[in-house]
C-alpha cells in the first residue's frame, strides 16, 4: 500500500476540501507521467506489443490537457495495472509506475506511487545502484512550484514505498 490512512489534504484539491490547485495536480500528473515513461522500455521490451502502459501514461498527460476526463485516465490507469498481473520482476514495476501515474488524475496523491515503482523497476533491471539513479533524475526533473511538496511526501512515505527515496 503506497497510500497513507489518512490523505494529506495537500494532494487533496481544493474544490474537495484541501489545499492543491489545479496546476498544481497536473504539475503531480507530469511529473508521474514522465517517471513512468522514464522506465516504460523495461516493460516494452518484455511486451512490444501491449500498448496498455503507454497508452495510460498519454492519457495521464491528456487529462492535463483536459483532453479526457479523470474516469477516462483512471479506466487506462487500471488497464496498466491489469498488464501487470502475470510479470515480475522490472516489466512488472514499470507497468505499474504507468498505471499509477494515470490514476493521478483520481488521487493525487499517487503521484509518489508511479515515481516509487519506477524506481523498483530500476533496481529490479539493474540493481541499487540503478535505483539511486533514477531517483535522483526524478529528482531532478520536479517542477519548482511542487519540488518541496513531492520531497516531503517522499520522506513522510518513504517507509511504506519500500524505502526508495533513500538516494
Amino acid at each position: 500500500m503506497i497510500l497513507p490512512g489518512v490523505r494529506d489534504p495537500r494532494f487533496v484539491t481544493i474544490r474537495r476540501g484541501g489545499t492543491l490547485t489545479d496546476d498544481d495536480h497536473h504539475l503531480l500528473a507530469l511529473w508521474a507521467a514522465a517517471c513512468a515513461e522514464h522506465v516504460l522500455g523495461l516493460f516494452a521490451s518484455v511486451r512490444p506489443g501491449d500498448p496498455r502502459p503507454r497508452h495510460a501514461i498519454e492519457q495521464a498527460r491528456a487529462w492535463t490537457r483536459g483532453e479526457v476526463g479523470m474516469m477516462r485516465a483512471r479506466a487506462a490507469g487500471g488497464h496498466a495495472m491489469g498488464a501487470a498481473r502475470d510479470l515480475r520482476g522490472a516489466a512488472r514495476f514499470a507497468a505499474y509506475a504507468a498505471g499509477q501515474a494515470a490514476v493521478v488524475a483520481h488521487v493525487a496523491a499517487h503521484e509518489l506511487g508511479a515515481a516509487a515503482y519506477a524506481i523498483k523497476a530500476a533496481r529490479a533491471g539493474g540493481g541499487e545502484a540503478a535505483g539511486r539513479l533514477e531517483c535522483r533524475w526524478q529528482r531532478d526533473r520536479l517542477p519548482a512550484p511542487i519540488r518541496e511538496l513531492v520531497l516531503d511526501d517522499q520522506r513522510l512515505r518513504n517507509d511504506i514505498c519500500w524505502s526508495v527515496f533513500d538516494c
